[in-house]
């Protein structure tokens, strides 16, 4: 099945996704036991707020569906979301990923 890059630019309001962080986390954890979620963090401090979720999912349409149940989405924390398939190639990642 393929992987998609799916890209959160987040809102500028940093005490709300604060205060839902923990059921965001937890809404993706269940993506991950359902094996939908590979792995996903967000970007570092110095970059512009958002996050890189990889997902396995039949299509690019099945991976932006995977997130609209995100609280994130719900609350209006993310202004925009990205969804591009990736093909993994080499490296210790794209060996467990293939």
């Amino acid at each position: 099945m393929p992987i998609y890059a799916v890209t959160y630019t987040y809102t500028d309001d940093s005490a709300a996704r604060d205060a839902v962080r923990p059921a965001h986390r937890d809404f993706l954890g269940v993506l991950i036991e359902q094996g939908i979620n590979l792995v996903s963090g967000p970007f570092a401090e110095a970059e512009a707020p958002g996050a890189l979720l990889l997902f396995r999912a039949a299509d690019k349409q099945s991976a932006l569906a995977a997130t609209e149940k995100d609280p994130f989405r719900l609350n209006g924390l993310v202004s925009d979301v990205s969804v591009r398939e990736w093909i993994p190639v080499l490296g210790p990642l794209a060996d467990q990923l293939s």
